[in-house]
């Protein structure tokens, strides 16, 4: 069973930092495409950022510049940095499985499975 738990949600001020993990388990690390997306309330949910099998990276524009995605394999985990918050970043953040990190993932949110989320707040 596909299990992701994200961690290293919190509050920061605008301008601070964050960095959240996710932690994979159930299937072989590399398998599958692991991307992150965020929902704020009354708003819809924006797919930021997936890593594929191969270490390829995607971003959305809008955070381009500001969120770097990676990964360790020795500990199944995939990481996003995130500089530069500003107030709308606040929102549940949550990683996902994926079979890539084609549009299917960055455009339509297809996932073959997804953590249960991870608060971000930022305070002005």
């Amino acid at each position: 069973e596909v299990q992701l738990v994200e961690s290293g949600g919190g509050s920061v001020q605008a301008g601070g930092s964050l960095r959240l993990a996710c932690l994979a388990s159930g299937f072989t690390f590399g398998t599958y495409a692991i991307a992150w997306f965020r929902q704020a309330p009354g708003k819809e949910r924006e797919v930021l950022s997936c890593i594929a099998s191969d270490g390829s990276t995607h971003y959305t524009d809008s955070v381009k510049g500001r969120f770097t995605i990676s990964s360790d394999n020795a500990k199944d985990t995939v990481y996003l940095q995130m500089n530069n918050l500003s107030t709308n970043d606040t929102a549940v953040y949550t990683c996902a499985a994926a079979t890539g990190c084609g549009i299917g993932t960055m455009r339509l949110g297809f996932f073959a499975s997804r953590g249960q989320g991870t608060q971000v707040t930022v305070s002005s």
